[in-house]
C-alpha cells in the first residue's frame, strides 16, 4: 500500500468517528455538494485545506452523488521554502494542485501594512472566485471547521454587537453562480491536528510575511482570545462549543429584542401588542 492510501485509510477507519462521519454529515445536512457540481478546492498549505481536500477526493471517488473537483493553491507571495512544503505535501498525499499566482502580499504591504489581515482576506476571496470562474466551477470549497465557527460566533457577540456566524453555505454576492461551502464544518480542530500527528505529517501554520515583522492584528489576536475562552469553559462543562452552536440554530424569537435581516431590522415592539 502506497504511503497516501495509508493516510488515506486513517481517515475512514481510525479518525471515521471524529473526522469522515463528520465531514459527510455537514455535507449531507447542508446539502453542501450536489449532483454534476464543479467544485475547486482551496488549499492554502495548512492541515485544514489539506486534510479537506484529501475527504472531497474520498467522497468524489466512492460517494453516491457524481461530482468534479479540482484542488488549488494561491500562491499570494509566499517564500520559496512555503511554496516547496506545499508542494512536497501535495505529492506525499497525492492531490494534484494547480497553483496560480498573485501579488496580494505586496498589495496589502502597499496599501495596508499596519493592519493586513482584514484586507489580505478580502482579496484572496476575489481571487479564488475569479479563479472558479475561469476553472468553470460552481462552488468554491474552504477548510473552515467547528472551532473556527464558534470563534467566529464570539466574536460577533463580543465585539461586533450582533449574533451571527460563518455559515455552511453561503451564495456570492458579486460572483453570480457561485457557492462557498464548509464541509469541515462538524470536524473539531483537535481531530484535525491529531490525524495529522498520526500520520507524521507536518503543514504551514502561518505562512503570512506580515507576521514575520508587524505585531498580530488585532482581529487574529482577539480570535486567539476567543479560542483560549473556549478552552476554559470547557474544562467546566465539555460540551459548551456545541451548545454556542446549537444554540444558532435554536433561537427563540419569542425572547429576541430585535432581528436584522437583508438589513431591515426588526424590533420585537413591532409586533408586541398584535393579537393573533
Amino acid at each position: 500500500m502506497e504511503r497516501y492510501q495509508e493516510i488515506e485509510r486513517t481517515i475512514i477507519k481510525k479518525f471515521r468517528k471524529d473526522i469522515w462521519s463528520r465531514f459527510v454529515k455537514a455535507v449531507q445536512d447542508y446539502e453542501l455538494i450536489k449532483e454534476n457540481d464543479h467544485i475547486m478546492v482551496c488549499i492554502s498549505g495548512g492541515k485544514d485545506s489539506f486534510l479537506l481536500a484529501k475527504c472531497i477526493q474520498e467522497l468524489e471517488r466512492h460517494g453516491k452523488v457524481p461530482f468534479k473537483a479540482k484542488y488549488v493553491v494561491m500562491n499570494p507571495g509566499y517564500n520559496q521554502k512555503n511554496q516547496d512544503l506545499i508542494i512536497a505535501n501535495a505529492k506525499e498525499l497525492n492531490i494534484p494542485i494547480e497553483i496560480f499566482e498573485s501579488d496580494i502580499f505586496d498589495v496589502v504591504n502597499k496599501i495596508s501594512a499596519e493592519s493586513p489581515c482584514y484586507m489580505c482576506a478580502k482579496m484572496r476571496r476575489g481571487y479564488l472566485y475569479n479563479k472558479a470562474k475561469e476553472l468553470g466551477c460552481n462552488k468554491i470549497a474552504l477548510g473552515h471547521h467547528f472551532d473556527d465557527v464558534i470563534e467566529t460566533t464570539l466574536l460577533s457577540m463580543f465585539y461586533g454587537a450582533e449574533i451571527k456566524t460563518m455559515m455552511p453555505k453561503l451564495h456570492s454576492d458579486n460572483y453570480e453562480g457561485l457557492e462557498l461551502i464548509r464541509p469541515l464544518y462538524f470536524v473539531k480542530e483537535k481531530s484535525i491536528i491529531a490525524w495529522a500527528k498520526h500520520n507524521e505529517l507536518t503543514f504551514l501554520n502561518c505562512a503570512c510575511k506580515f507576521t514575520e515583522k508587524v505585531s498580530i492584528d488585532a482581529s487574529t489576536s482577539k480570535r486567539k482570545a476567543m479560542k483560549k475562552l473556549i478552552e476554559e469553559l470547557k474544562k467546566e462543562y465539555d460540551e459548551i462549543d456545541y451548545n454556542i452552536y446549537k444554540a444558532l440554530d435554536n433561537v427563540n424569537l419569542n425572547c429576541i429584542l430585535g432581528t436584522k435581516k437583508d438589513g431591515q431590522y426588526k424590533s420585537f415592539l413591532d409586533d408586541y401588542d398584535k393579537k393573533d
